[in-house]
């Protein structure tokens, strides 16, 4: 009987050290569980916080050089421009004239503003691609504050005979559209949309006359052909 009853005292201990540690450890379990999500809310909170106070905290303020040079750059990122529309484009912005004027000539010196290369290409690729006239190309150039001298040394490259044929190939592409219309009809609107593009009245009615008559000749030599050809 002492021996059931030690036995059993014994079993009853070392249940209950076993459920002992079993609680424990759990109890640890439990306790790192829930150490670790307190730290990671925490944590998290801390990081928004430090986060949202690193978003708040301000940049400081461009000088007004360091703001005429950003909007310089960007301009000129998109195409090439005179130095008198970036001077307008910073006197917008409030840039003062003394600080745009330093930005602008620094520009100058190291090449990111040329209106002579400017002046050039504007010629060439006007002329080109909507057979402007010198006139009509001094104008705009003048216009984007292109000095004078430099203007008529970007015209330079145009001479009268370019100019003249370049009218010609507008006369040409325009000419079967005003078919049937008086000749006099004619002749003002092709002349009219020279004159629009530049070109001196002279050289626009000598150009539209010549090729009306031009036309003519060519409708008639297709006249004296036509019975010819029916009689084959």
């Amino acid at each position: 009987m002492r021996e059931q009853e030690g036995g059993g005292g014994s079993g009853g201990r070392e249940g209950r050290r076993g459920g002992g540690r079993e609680r424990r450890r759990e109890d640890g379990l439990e306790d790192r569980r829930d150490g670790g999500r307190e730290d990671r809310r925490d944590g998290g909170r801390e990081d928004r916080r430090d986060g949202g106070r690193e978003d708040r905290r301000e940049l400081p303020p461009q000088s007004p050089e360091e703001q005429a040079r950003a909007i310089c750059l960007r301009l000129l990122t998109g195409m090439p421009r005179t130095r008198r529309q970036l001077a307008d484009a910073l006197e917008k912005r409030g840039i003062p004239e003394e600080v745009s004027q330093e930005v602008l000539s620094r520009y100058e010196e190291v090449g990111l503003i040329d209106d002579a290369a400017f002046a050039g290409a504007w010629v060439e690729s006007r002329h080109r691609g909507r057979g402007l006239a010198r006139r009509a190309l001094a104008q705009e150039l003048r216009t984007k504050g292109v000095h004078a001298t430099l203007v008529q040394e970007a015209l330079e490259q145009l001479d009268s005979d370019q100019e003249e044929q370049t009218a010609r190939e507008l006369v040409e592409r325009k000419l079967r559209s005003t078919r049937g219309l008086e000749r006099d009809k004619r002749l003002r609107r092709l002349a009219g949309m020279l004159a629009r593009k530049g070109y001196p009245e002279g050289m626009a009615l000598r150009v539209v006359r010549r090729a009306l008559e031009q036309e003519g000749a060519e409708g008639a030599d297709e006249d004296e052909d036509g019975p010819g050809y029916s009689g084959l």
